[in-house]
């Protein structure tokens, strides 16, 4: 029986060289995307044109694609979002997928308290100064201490209430299936409190049709003046047209965002501003976090339904 062909699109993987021995060892017939391409639509169904087993990142899964690729049989997910994901047509076309939870969490969660720092201490603008021939010691304030709000409190979440422990703040929590048996340093809240009473809102829930723009204009409203905004989960959780007036009129003192509405967020107004700390979607890009998503991949291709 002849090996199966397994297509890699996502470019992280593609890229690895310890990842692609290991997927050839099991599957010696790989067609990894070496040109780095950011595949959809005709391209993404040129790729996986006759491969069996497919291993995706970000790209869009639906029933056109799947209409076109009768031979496709597995999809195994590198890193965690799944709104990209067709579930029904999956279903309807016989595809078996595969995701394992939780593998780049901590790389996603220390980048969380990498841009609370940053933006409470406002290391941007500091560091533009500078470069910019101003000597100004700006005065900023501590993470230590502060009132951190989770939006969401899967295996990100959990993480970064773990990393923010030795800074003894306040960590409140609102989740839609709020855990059993919280840890202790974490107070379960409801959503509306939760905005009002946080410092650092940070955002750890799926893209859904009930989160998408849960950070509106009146959820902003609600925030404290002078609050930061982080987003490292999906950019459509968030207004962004509500967030940048936030931003120009000062409500918000900062927004950190790894994600947006439309990726990669070309013309996109908040880019503009000095108090928008931007990143291109990095929050899994660890080494760490790449080989255990790409471990964790290889398995899904031959893991049971």
């Amino acid at each position: 029986m002849a090996d199966p062909l397994v297509a890699v699109t996502s470019r992280s993987f593609s890229r690895h060289p310890v990842l692609r021995a290991e997927l050839l060892a099991q599957y010696p017939d790989v067609r990894f995307n070496d040109a780095g391409d950011a595949l959809r639509g005709e391209s993404l169904v040129t790729f996986l044109r006759g491969c069996e087993m497919a291993i995706t990142a970000l790209e869009p899964i639906d029933d056109a694609l799947l209409r076109q690729l009768p031979e496709l049989r597995v999809i195994s997910k590198v890193g965690v979002g799944t709104d990209m994901i067709d579930f029904r047509a999956l279903e309807q076309h016989n595809v078996r997928f595969a995701l394992t939870p939780g593998t780049n969490a901590r790389s996603v969660a220390e980048l969380v308290v990498a841009f609370a720092i940053c933006a409470l201490r406002d290391l941007q603008s500091s560091g533009r100064e500078l470069r910019g021939g101003t000597w100004r010691q700006a005065k900023g304030r501590l993470l230590s201490d502060r009132t951190v709000g989770l939006v969401g409190f899967g295996a990100v979440g959990r993480e970064v209430a773990e990393l923010l422990g030795p800074f003894r703040c306040r960590i409140i929590v609102y989740d839609i299936l709020p855990p059993a048996s919280p840890p202790t340093n974490v107070e379960l809240v409801e959503l509306d409190v939760l905005l009002a009473e946080s410092e650092v809102t940070s955002l750890h829930v799926p893209l859904t049709a009930e989160t998408r723009n849960l950070i509106d204009a009146a959820a902003i409203a609600r925030m404290p003046e002078g609050a930061i905004l982080i987003n490292t989960a999906r950019g459509g959780l968030v207004d962004e047209t509500a967030l940048h007036q936030a931003l120009v009129d000062g409500h918000l003192a900062a927004a950190c965002l790894d994600v947006f509405a439309v990726e990669p967020p070309e013309g996109s107004p908040l880019l503009e501003l000095p108090n928008v700390l931007a990143t291109p979607h990095i929050g899994g890009s660890t080494d760490e976090a790449i080989l255990a998503m790409g471990r964790a991949a290889i398995a899904g291709l031959s893991a049971p339904r």
